[in-house]
Formats: structure tokens, C-alpha cells, sequence
């Protein structure tokens, strides 16, 4: 019998490198603790990026220059952490559909394995307050796949011991998913709907809250991933516009906004709910660099201005 593959213990392997996994990386990089880390992109350009940040990429999917999917299915073997990132669609989660048994293989062997959702998964609460024992009942389609997702990745769990934490991302912003390209563009909206409030998490602080799940897991956790202050959409415009010392553009109901909406905008106004990060603080013991939107758009503000988004 072939000797079994050493699992290295500082190395990542992220499946689906998008923008949170991408802020991760960063961290864990800027630490002199030699972490490898890898992840999956279906774009070429993307790759060769990825490599000038010291990230190995490996090109996924139907893409002509990937390699097979066994370049995947050894990364998953060889790393202790896992991060999935990518969003599942109406067949399934697309990673465990592709590599689902390598995932089952490997996961005995593996330290942590993050997986981000969203607090979409809640659906509609008129506003109220909720945390981690409120009902799983979405209200949108994307809604719904994700806890299809989650509960795919939970029986992994049960069934092969995977350390699975489960991590759900209120509205991601920070350098270059900001509102100041629009604003500055005349594009941006202060769409008003009596009681909707949204929460958001900067990119940078998702990164925090994932390397110290990462350095203390609690297999089977799942955490609410959002700061301080849920916020109507319209004063986080406004205090964008105000940064950039512009005129914040008119308020528009939201009745006369819907009718040129997309319908996946338009599913964000579908839901309104304050989400608590109790729990996240409590347990992994962090503290928001940017607790508001406020502290927030300043910092991506500044960010931009030093070095404009790729």
C-alpha cells in the first residue's frame, strides 16, 4: 500500500478564490509562518494574478488550460484547511457535485474547513433582531440554494468527519466593492423603503474572524459574519457622498426604483432583518477593525486612493 500523503500544516487550499478568500490570503501571507496557500479559478488572467501574489493557482472547471481534476482532488489531500467560497446554483453545490468524494476522502485528515453562506439564509424579519437559532427560511431563490449547500456540506460533516464551520456573510464591501465608483460616475441611488436595513461586513474583517476560527475551531459552529450597525441603504450612500464632499444623489421610493431593478437587486429589498455577531465575538474573542460603515468606507476610501482596485 502507497504511503499515505503528509498533510501540511500551514496550507490552504482555497476552492472558488473570489474576493473574501483573496483577503485571507493576504493576511495569512503577511504572517511569517511560511503558509501555503492554493486556489481554484476558472479564469486564466485571474491565475497568472494569483501568482504574483504568491497564491498557486489551479485553473478549474471546463477551462481548456485546467488541469484534470486530479490537480484538485491531491491539493485537497495534501492541505489541513479548506475554505469554499464558490456559490452553489440550482443543481447542487458545484464543488462537492465535482469533487465530492476526494472532499469525503480527505476530510479526516483536515484541521478546519470554512465554508461562507449568507445571512440570506434567514430570510424576511420585518426588521427584527435575530442570531444563529433563528429559522432557516429563506425568502429567494439564491436563499433557498444556499441552505440546500449548507446542509449538503453538513452531512459531509456527519457522515466523514469533516471539521466544518459554517460562516454567514452579511453585504460584503471594501476596496473596489465600494459605492464611490458609482457615486463618482452619477450612477449610484438612494432607493428608500420604510424599514429596510441591511448589515455589512468589510472584506478585511471577514479575513480576521476566518483566521481565528482558523486557530481555534469548534467543528460544527456556525457564525454570523457582520458588524455593528445594520443600516438603511440610503444613509450609507449618503455618508459615501459626504466623504467624497459630493451632493448625495435624491432619494427614490422604493415603488418607483423596483420597475428598473435587477431581479437580483431587487431580492435584496426582499428581506429586512438586523443580524447579531454576539456569538462570532464571543467565541472567537474579535475585535471589528471596522465595527460600522462608517469606519468602513473611510478605510476603503483611503485604500483606493493609495492603490486603485485591479
Amino acid at each position: 500500500m502507497a504511503e499515505p500523503i503528509p498533510i501540511e500544516a500551514r496550507s490552504l487550499l482555497c476552492l472558488g478564490y473570489g474576493y473574501s478568500a483573496a483577503a485571507l490570503a493576504r493576511r495569512l501571507g503577511a504572517r511569517e509562518e511560511g503558509w501555503r496557500i492554493i486556489g481554484t479559478t476558472r479564469r486564466p488572467e485571474k491565475a497568472a494574478r494569483m501568482g504574483a501574489d504568491g497564491v498557486e493557482a489551479l485553473l478549474c472547471g471546463d477551462n481548456a488550460h485546467a488541469p484534470s481534476d486530479a490537480a484538485v482532488e491531491a491539493a485537497l489531500e495534501r492541505c489541513a484547511f479548506l475554505l469554499v467560497s464558490a456559490g452553489p446554483d440550482a443543481a447542487g453545490d458545484p464543488l462537492l457535485r465535482r469533487h465530492g468524494r476526494a472532499v469525503e476522502r480527505a476530510a479526516p485528515s483536515m484541521r478546519w474547513a470554512g465554508y461562507l453562506s449568507t445571512t440570506g439564509v434567514y430570510g424576511d424579519h420585518h426588521g427584527a433582531w435575530i442570531d444563529e437559532t433563528a429559522a432557516l427560511t429563506p425568502a429567494t431563490e439564491r436563499g433557498r440554494h444556499r441552505v440546500e449547500a449548507e446542509s449538503a456540506w453538513r452531512a459531509v460533516e456527519e457522515r466523514h468527519g469533516l471539521p466544518l464551520h459554517i460562516f454567514r456573510l452579511a453585504g460584503i464591501y471594501g476596496p473596489g466593492r465600494g459605492p464611490f465608483a458609482k457615486l463618482r460616475g452619477g450612477t449610484a441611488r438612494r432607493i428608500v423603503k420604510d424599514g429596510q436595513v441591511f448589515s455589512r461586513i468589510h472584506v478585511d474583517d471577514i479575513a480576521q474572524i476566518l483566521e481565528a476560527s482558523m486557530r481555534q475551531p469548534r467543528p460544527g459552529a456556525a457564525y454570523n459574519v457582520c458588524d455593528d450597525e445594520p443600516a438603511p441603504p440610503q444613509d450609507v450612500i449618503a455618508h459615501a457622498a459626504a466623504l467624497l464632499e459630493m451632493t448625495p444623489p435624491p432619494e427614490t421610493p422604493f415603488e418607483e426604483a423596483a420597475a428598473t431593478m435587477t431581479p437580483m437587486a431587487a431580492s435584496f429589498y426582499s428581506e429586512s432583518k438586523r443580524v447579531s455577531n454576539a456569538l462570532m465575538k464571543r467565541e472567537l474573542g474579535v475585535t471589528l477593525a471596522y465595527p460600522t460603515y462608517r469606519e468602513g468606507l473611510s478605510a476603503v476610501l483611503e485604500a483606493e486612493a493609495a492603490a486603485p482596485p485591479r
